[in-house]
């Protein structure tokens, strides 16, 4: 099964195609953040990743992901989610 997500998201200042794709995603984790809620449940729920038999590798995944989401949300946003030929 291929996953839909890479294990860090592109770390450029500009919007990507992987962050169009994943800008559902980018909303939820926010969202959960805003709620208080467990990065284990998120990283479960979100990514299907069982924190329990790889904690590391979950948290990184949900801690990169949440970054770049945070990013989005102060200065991504401000670029066009369409993609620039489109």
């Amino acid at each position: 099964m291929t996953r839909a997500f890479l294990d860090a998201p592109p770390d450029v200042p500009t919007v990507t195609d992987y962050d169009r794709s994943h800008a559902v995603l980018y909303l939820r984790l926010l969202d959960a953040e805003a709620a208080g809620a467990d990065w284990k449940e998120v990283v479960a729920l979100l990514f299907g990743l069982d924190p329990l038999t790889a904690p590391e590798y979950a948290w990184r995944v949900h801690t990169a992901h949440l970054a770049r989401a945070r990013w989005m949300s102060a200065e991504g946003y401000q670029q066009p989610l369409r993609r620039p030929d489109k």
